[in-house]
């Protein structure tokens, strides 16, 4: 599997590759994966997520988490592509970026936001939960019941 970001990366994961791992993108990025790969790749985009209610709260643990990336030439223009601004990706990034790339709320929010990917034509969503530091677990217990998932005692 390749984790690609670009159309030429999604044409060779198609070619040479069983997929796409794509990391930091929306929904509309799996729908495009799907359509570059067809319906026998597989599909595993990354979906982060802040198990965290106050937006304020939440929006800090996003922009801490995004901070590195927003420097990076190639995650920027994949969030451009995405659908993004330039304005949306200086600095922190905007709060829309913010909310669209890192989930953050109650386990109904999460989960939704993994249904988007899945909607879009996802085969698999990989949950990061943010603050990595933190104990995990709850985060994607809470996700996994949302989903109608068995979840590990």
């Amino acid at each position: 599997m390749l984790s690609a970001l670009g159309l030429r990366m999604l044409e060779l994961a198609a070619a040479r590759s069983a997929g796409t791992h794509p990391y930091l993108t929306v929904p509309s990025q799996s729908a495009e994966a799907r359509t570059t790969l067809g319906p026998d790749a597989l599909v595993a985009p990354e979906q982060t997520a802040v198990f965290d209610t106050d937006p304020e709260s939440a929006r800090r643990t996003a922009r801490n988490f995004l901070r590195e990336y927003l420097a990076l030439a190639n995650y920027r223009t994949t969030m451009l592509r995405g659908g993004f601004s330039e304005t949306d990706v200086e600095r922190e990034g905007s709060d829309d970026l913010v909310d669209r790339l890192v989930a953050h709320g109650d386990a109904a929010v999460l989960a939704a936001a993994v249904r988007a990917h899945l909607d879009a034509g996802a085969d698999h969503v990989c949950v990061q939960v943010q603050p990595a530091m933190s104990d995990i677990i709850p985060a994607l217990r809470a996700i996994a019941a949302e989903l109608g998932l068995p979840s590990a005692p």
